[in-house]
């Protein structure tokens, strides 16, 4: 994908994962990957707990409870706008 492709909201693909834009800048943009992922709870009393979620309450932002992801014009090239075969 070209920069001019990318809009906040958009959702894209990049390798076998999708993806929401979030920001589009000069050159980069920042994305949310939505694919299932690894939540670690840590509490005094129950200790360390991992688990794995798709709940999309944590795709809502700004801000995001994921962790956003810079993709510069290297990476925008692997990124299409439908799932890789």
């Amino acid at each position: 994908m070209e920069l001019r492709e990318f809009q906040i909201g958009r959702e894209f693909w990049c390798g076998d994962k999708r993806w929401r834009c979030t920001d589009v800048g000069t050159r980069v943009v920042a994305a949310i990957c939505l694919e299932p992922h690894e939540v670690v709870s840590i509490s005094l009393e129950s200790g360390e707990r991992r688990f794995m979620t798709d709940d999309p309450n944590w795709f809502h932002g700004p801000p995001y409870a994921v962790v956003e992801r810079v993709f510069d014009e290297d990476d925008q090239q692997a990124c299409s706008t439908t799932a890789e075969d």
